[in-house]
């Protein structure tokens, strides 16, 4: 009977922790899931400038020569990043300012936003 309620003890003692930990890690955030830092905010949605150097529609490749992508840590330089999805390549044309998003998408850079300006 002792190693019984010994062993809740632990259990219970364990929880408690745990709980206290989790409860830290949440102190910034509001419960309908958005963070209360505004950088957290602003780096999830910021787009960056860009220029369409070229489009390979056969690929879904557009080569864009960027400012620094902040939220992959990539300074700027020009590159080719897949296409999300097709509309974006017969929205852009060679020589377009744009402002973009790029994510890592499964291991992929690829462009999620695309805006002209």
């Amino acid at each position: 009977m002792k190693k019984l309620i010994c062993v809740s003890m632990a259990f219970g003692a364990a929880f408690a922790v745990s709980q206290s930990a989790v409860a830290d890690d949440m102190a910034g955030m509001k419960m309908n899931g958005t963070m209360t830092t505004s950088s957290a905010s602003s780096s999830k949605t910021a787009l960056t400038d860009a220029e369409v150097k070229k489009i390979d529609t056969a690929s879904g490749m557009v080569t864009l020569k960027h400012g620094a992508l902040q939220n992959v840590g990539m300074p700027a330089m020009t590159m080719a990043f897949k296409a999300k999805d097709a509309a974006m390549l017969k929205q852009a044309h060679e020589g377009d300012k744009v402002k973009v998003r790029v994510e890592d998408v499964a291991g992929t850079m690829t462009i999620v936003t695309m805006q002209k300006q």
